[in-house]
Order: C-alpha cells, then sequence, then structure tokens
C-alpha cells in the first residue's frame, strides 16, 4: 500500500500485484489511517484509489490469511481483521469528501468494500465485478449484503448477484448503478483528476460501454424467483421457474457454492434489507465469525484459493 498526497488530492494505491491487491491487515489499517488523516485536512479536496497491479483493482481480502489463523487456533486475529474492514467500509460511505476508485479489470469482495461505498466509482472497459463468497463457504461481506440490494435494479438481483457470484460486466456496473461513471480507457485519468478535479474530468472523459447490459435483460427472471428471504424458497422458485434458459444459468452459477453459505447469506440479505449500513456491517461480523468456525470456510478457501482444485467436500446446509 502506498498513500502519499499529490497536488490536493490524497492518494491510495494497492501494491501487491502478485495478488491482484488481496488486502491484508496492514493495507486494511494504512486506508484507514489516511482516510481519518485526511477527513478534516483542508488541503485534502480528494481521495483518489487506484491499482498498480496490471491484473486488476482488488481480487479482494487476504481470506487465505485468515484460513491460516483459523487452523492455527487463533479465528479470533481473523475475527478482528474483518472487524477493522468493516469499519474502513463504514469510513469510506461517511467520507465528506468525493472519494474515487478507478477500476480497471477485476474487483471483487473486499475490493468492493474498498470501492462501492465511495461517491465515484470509475471504471473502464475492462472492469468486471463478482462477489463468490458462497463457493468459498462463506457470506456476503463488507457491506454488500446491504448495497447490492440497493441497486438500480433491486433487492432481488442484490440477492441474485451476491448468492451466484454472478460475474457483472462492465456494462452491468454502470447500469445497475455499481459504477457511476465509464471512460475509454484509464491511461492518463488518474493524473487528470489529480490536475483538475474529478468532477470537471469526468464531464469530459465520461461515456457510455459499447456492449449492452446482460443483466438487465435478466431482470424478469430475477425478479420471479430471487425475491424471498430463504434460500429453501428461492430454490423452490427456481424447480416452478418457466425459463429453463434461465434456470440453468443459476444451477450453473451455484453448482460449487455451499449449501451452508447459500442459506445463511439469504438469510442475511433478508436482515439487511431495510438497515442502515453500520448495522449491516455489524450483522455481517456476527455472522461472518460463525461462518469462520463452520468447516465449510476452510475447505472452501482451500479448494478455490489454496489448491485451486475446485473440489470442495462441503457439508450438508442445515
Amino acid at each position: 500500500m502506498i498513500t502519499s498526497i499529490s497536488n490536493t488530492t490524497g492518494v491510495i494505491r494497492l501494491n501487491r500485484p502478485r495478488a491482484i491487491n488481496a488486502l491484508t491487515p496492514e493495507m486494511v489499517e494504512a486506508v484507514a489511517q489516511s482516510l481519518r488523516e485526511w477527513r478534516d485536512d483542508v488541503a485534502i479536496t480528494q481521495v483518489l484509489v487506484l491499482s498498480n497491479s496490471e491484473k486488476g483493482f482488488c481480487s479482494g481480502g487476504d481470506v487465505r490469511w485468515a484460513r491460516e489463523q483459523v487452523l492455527a487456533g487463533k479465528a479470533a486475529k481473523a475475527d478482528e481483521f474483518f472487524a477493522v474492514e468493516y469499519a474502513m467500509n463504514r469510513e469510506i460511505a461517511e467520507f465528506p469528501k468525493p472519494y474515487v476508485s478507478l477500476i480497471d479489470g477485476v474487483v471483487m469482495g473486499g475490493g468492493l468494500g474498498i470501492s462501492a461505498h465511495g461517491s465515484h466509482r470509475v471504471i473502464t472497459p475492462a472492469a468486471f465485478a463478482s462477489m463468490p463468497e458462497t463457493a468459498i463457504g462463506y457470506v456476503t461481506d463488507v457491506g454488500m449484503s446491504q448495497v447490492f440490494q440497493t441497486l438500480r435494479f433491486g433487492p432481488a438481483t442484490g440477492r441474485f448477484l451476491a448468492l451466484t457470484g454472478y460475474r457483472l460486466t462492465a456494462a452491468d456496473m454502470l447500469a445497475s448503478g455499481l459504477a457511476t461513471h465509464h471512460v475509454d480507457a484509464a491511461d492518463g485519468v488518474a493524473e487528470a483528476i489529480v490536475e483538475k478535479g474529478v468532477d470537471q474530468v469526468l464531464a469530459e472523459l465520461a461515456t457510455q460501454p459499447e456492449e449492452q447490459s446482460r443483466l438487465a435483460e435478466l431482470i424478469n427472471d430475477i425478479d420471479a424467483t430471487f425475491g424471498h428471504d430463504t434460500w429453501a424458497e428461492i430454490d423452490r422458485a427456481l424447480k416452478s421457474h418457466d425459463n429453463a434458459e434461465f434456470v440453468s444459468l443459476v444451477r450453473e452459477l451455484t453448482a460449487g457454492a455451499s449449501p451452508t453459505s447459500l442459506a445463511r447469506s439469504t438469510e442475511l440479505m433478508a436482515a439487511n434489507l431495510e438497515v442502515d449500513l453500520a448495522q449491516a456491517l455489524d450483522n455481517e461480523r456476527v455472522m461472518g465469525e460463525k461462518m469462520r468456525r463452520h468447516p465449510d470456510f476452510v475447505e472452501g478457501v482451500r479448494a478455490v484459493l489454496v489448491d485451486k482444485t475446485r473440489d470442495a467436500e462441503f457439508t450438508t446446509a442445515p
């Protein structure tokens, strides 16, 4: 993590390129500390977050590290990390100045936590987003269990995104409101924002994606099946739904998911539908502590991120 001040901009450069900037405890604390310093500094007019990785913006939180803590009998250390991360997410949401994320490439999990709560989410055509937590035996977190349900397409789509890990394209991100602006390329954008300020630059450079949003085309099917408060109800709705192609897509996306994660994530989404972000983050903290102690978390992270075999043997949902 490299933090600096350029002109009147506080700059945060995610600088763990080999791990596509998977957030460590040290990185999270560095972001939080910088925001606290810049919040009331009159010399700072905006914050810009960008990546030094050519592969993307941020692949998420370092859940491999969290798994190691659980296996070592130090689950409380992982608890502390996630609590600090969620506090940082809230600080971003409450930051009183423009908070600009320049997203080029992948943004997943904790990467959305460090970007989606800010005022400006600027993407390129290469951007894509996902919350694939159910595939690693975990639950939708970093505030996205609430934010996804407030997007332009409605709560059912938020649940679809959280439970399936659907990969949003740049067009999907902009159409849904997950992204606020689209630019044709990242080259020179950060420098221009520092020089001119984010609003002027986006007035000059903002464009529309060339492709159409596939997610927008799925809305009717999503509303018909994902507008329920339990995974069992969603599953029943899918079994009786008349669009076999859509049902096949959902089954394919959830084939490798932990049944317990699907159940618990749906419960979490229902609980966070009508609460503020602070309460949603606290609900995620409580549920997350339970899930990290569930065998599916250790097994899911192993299969997806450690061995990369995607052969997790999950337990049966309660």
